[in-house]
């Protein structure tokens, strides 16, 4: 195994305000990251109590009647569902937590986390927002469908990616991530 990818797994953060394109440029880099020898798992952030079931499924009766948790599975994929005690509610979980359903994971991509300390890209898209919300040094790139000129806010040395531009953007990520790795096309 690549030396690089001994502490497993990586975070990397795609970040942008709501209606941005975060799982847009996700579903395209997914391609190329794992397409490169890359394990690839993504864990998204819901400010909102998403609901994976909806009425008439076993599962969503089986929740109505009581339980805390409950595990759809099949021969290829697995599902868990559990909900918080009350007292955790208030502490929510971490990425680090939420990894451990992804041992093999080489790299996991975190939708949204803007205000998180992990290395990130922020995605501004001219017709939500012209205004770079991502502050410090953990801000790596910036993805846009603006002029560079454009974006408010740019901390300087933050380069510029063009929304189309996912090759450029995944070879960024990983250069980012292996810096030392000569070759990034084929990183494992």
């Amino acid at each position: 195994m690549n030396k690089r990818l001994e502490k497993k797994p990586l975070f990397y953060a795609v970040s942008g305000v709501k209606n941005s394109g975060k799982t847009t440029l996700i579903t395209k880099l997914l391609p190329v990251l794992t397409g490169r020898g890359l394990k690839v798992a993504t864990i998204k952030h819901d400010g909102h109590d998403f609901q994976t079931d909806v009425p008439g499924t076993d599962t969503f009766a089986h929740f109505q009647a009581g339980a805390y948790g409950t595990v759809v599975f099949s021969d290829h994929k697995f599902m868990v569902v559990k909900k918080q005690p009350e007292e955790a509610q208030a502490e929510q979980m971490t990425p680090e937590q939420l990894a451990s359903w992804f041992p093999e994971a080489d790299l996991i991509l975190l939708e949204g986390f803007k205000d998180s300390g992990y290395p990130k890209m922020e995605l501004i898209r001219g017709a939500n927002s012209s205004d770079c919300v991502c502050r410090g040094h953990n801000l790596r790139a910036v993805v846009t469908d603006l002029a560079p000129g454009a974006v408010k806010g740019l901390p300087e040395g933050v380069p510029v990616f063009g929304l189309e531009d996912v090759e450029s953007i995944a070879e960024f990520i990983l250069k980012d991530l292996f810096p030392l790795s000569g070759n990034t096309k084929e990183i494992i």
